[in-house]
């Protein structure tokens, strides 16, 4: 593990488990997601993907969106949402065409390599050993960190 990710452990086999077994639960989620999101990163960075174009590529699979409502869906300013969709663009995720119906409004579609992508990393968090296909009840484990973002975000 990288240092600093909170598994500096030494190496005696058992002594990771069970430091680990020892800590709060608060920390366990913390080096959970950052032990994740490091090795989601380094996947996304080989397929010119950054979590920001996921998630824009996401709210994009059903169909073009101007890039307000993008930024809205992202919770994102319209600037970052600029920013993200450029990178997309030059990455050869999505095209920009104008709205048929309001020619002062651009349209934000993934292209067939921007679907790709999103399959190709929904399948790598999904299935991977080493993200959350590590996990038993993958679908279980999903509604309860919905549940606990849920409740501490509406306790604020």
């Amino acid at each position: 593990m990288a240092e600093g990710d909170g598994l500096e452990v030494a190496n005696r086999p058992g002594q990771v488990e069970a430091d680990v077994a020892s800590w709060p639960t608060g920390r366990l989620l913390s080096v959970a997601a950052r032990a994740v999101e490091k090795r989601f990163d380094e996947f996304l960075a080989t397929r010119g993907l950054t979590h920001a174009g996921l998630i824009t590529l996401h709210h994009l699979a059903d169909g073009p969106r101007s890039q307000r409502e993008l930024a809205g869906l992202c919770r994102v300013t319209d600037q970052t949402m600029s920013r993200t969709v450029d990178h997309l663009d030059r990455a050869g995720h999505v095209i920009r065409r104008p709205d048929p119906r309001d020619r002062r409004r651009t349209l934000v579609k993934a292209t067939a390599a921007g679907r790709r992508a999103l399959a190709a990393a929904r399948r790598e968090e999904h299935d991977s050993d080493v993200l959350l296909g590590a996990v038993e009840d993958y679908s279980n484990f999903r509604r309860q960190l919905i549940a606990l973002i849920t409740a501490v975000t509406a306790k604020r």
